[in-house]
């Protein structure tokens, strides 16, 4: 069982070079990310008075953080694994393959990725708004933690089948595309009822920055159940007790 390889690690971790490294990596990665989704939203906006609630706005939105997870996954894969995601963190903690001290540490780097690239957009765009994840109208927060759920679950459900599953082989060379149009996907799926962010760090920089803090449980809520489950799931069915290994970083 995976609750079995659960591991807390050592406090003295998160002062170690590469665990500092990492978290910068995701820093660096999650801002990227942000930085290319939060700002095509607002380009979108900008160009077609509020346009990014149509359905042109969410194949733009769908493409765009597509396109920069991929890039943002690929840059961090070799240093931290390249999470962007406290959600698929915390499917790595509960799988075993990251501790729980270093999983804090990227937990910050990605908040604050987040909210730096949420900062650098409102300075870059003149004071434009980044606007926070909300829910559509007729959509309660319990319909919406179900949708983040599911899509969470999908996503991380992805991310261990192509990258941390021991056997994935050359599978592990298209991991970055594959988790890149899950979460395409999913915001065409789940875009127009609640924002689909399936990830903490997303929703944290614009609630931050523009100071919008309603319904923001269900972003944190939905994703960690979502990934805990997919986690459990997957280590549970389809990596066998003898293949089971503490991933490195560089591999995850």
């Amino acid at each position: 069982m995976p609750i079995t390889s659960i591991a807390i690690g050592s406090p003295a971790e998160v002062g170690q070079a590469d665990a500092l490294k990492a978290a910068l990596a995701e820093f660096i990665s999650t801002l990227i990310f942000v930085f290319a989704g939060e700002g095509s939203g607002m380009a979108f906006n900008k160009l077609t008075s509020d346009g990014s609630t149509t359905p042109a706005g969410l194949v733009a939105a769908s493409l765009a953080h597509g396109f920069a997870l991929f890039v943002a996954v690929s840059v961090g894969a070799n240093i931290s694994g390249g999470h962007v995601n406290p959600a698929v963190t915390f499917g790595a903690f509960v799988g075993g393959h990251i501790t729980l001290m270093r999983s804090i540490l990227y937990w910050v780097g990605q908040l604050l990725g987040s909210v730096v690239a949420c900062l650098l957009l409102k300075f870059a765009t003149g004071g434009l708004e980044t606007s926070a994840f909300a829910l559509s109208s007729g959509v309660s927060s319990w319909n919406a933690l179900v949708f983040e759920i599911v899509m969470t679950f999908g996503l991380v459900y992805t991310v261990y089948a192509t990258a941390v599953d021991p056997r994935k082989g050359n599978l592990g060379t298209i991991a970055p595309i594959a988790i890149g149009f899950i979460v395409g996907a999913n915001i065409l799926a789940g875009g127009a009822f609640d924002g689909a962010s399936m990830n903490p760090a997303v929703s944290f920089g614009p609630a931050v920055v523009s100071w919008t803090w309603s319904n923001h449980w269900v972003y944190w809520l939905g994703p960690f159940i979502g990934g805990g489950i997919a986690a459990v799931v997957y280590e549970t069915f389809f990596i066998s007790p003898n293949t089971h290994e503490q991933l490195p970083s560089a591999d995850f």
